[in-house]
């Protein structure tokens, strides 16, 4: 069962990092593309690479990841399959997905590979430039009812500085 109180904290605690909010919503921007990525238990491996290698919040990196659950998976990989198949011009196929484990993934992106991963990236792309927009929106808002961080955050914006 979702832990509200859980949940609600850990939204506080990302909210409030030490941070510009443009470096905190780029790490969950990216987090979240590689949550569509078609790589089932990389994710969070994934996401720290990318968090190293671009310098951004390992923090909400990993938290990014955590945006498409094994509830939605299945019919994300299935639009993200039907994309692909659309913008490569053909007609898809049916697909079945079994079961969501290593030895089926790889098998689905054997036969099926082009066509979703064009998917994913594109639907990862969209699902990360809005998650950018609104994380940045509301840590923006939430750090204007607080002074002493509404007072760094225009520091931040006015020196160009991110602190790490």
């Amino acid at each position: 069962m979702i832990n509200k109180e859980k949940l609600k904290k850990r939204a506080m605690d990302i909210l409030s990092l030490d941070s510009h909010p443009g470096h905190i919503s780029a790490g969950f921007a990216v987090g979240v593309f590689i949550s569509f990525c078609p790589f089932f238990g990389l994710h969070t491996t994934l996401a720290l690479v990318a968090a190293f290698i671009l310098r951004i919040n390992k923090i909400t990196c990993i938290t990014g990841t955590w945006v498409n659950t094994p509830l939605t998976m299945a019919p994300v990989f299935i639009a993200s399959y039907e994309i692909g198949e659309f913008i490569l011009g053909r007609t898809p196929q049916k697909l079945v997905i079994g079961h969501l484990n290593l030895k089926h993934c790889l098998e689905l992106l054997e036969s099926h590979g082009l066509p979703i991963l064009i998917g994913t990236s594109l639907i990862g792309f969209f699902a990360a430039i809005i998650s950018y927009a609104v994380l940045y929106c509301l840590i923006v808002r939430f750090r204007r009812g607080n002074e002493a961080q509404s007072y760094l955050t225009r520091e931040m914006e006015e020196t160009g500085e991110e602190l790490k």
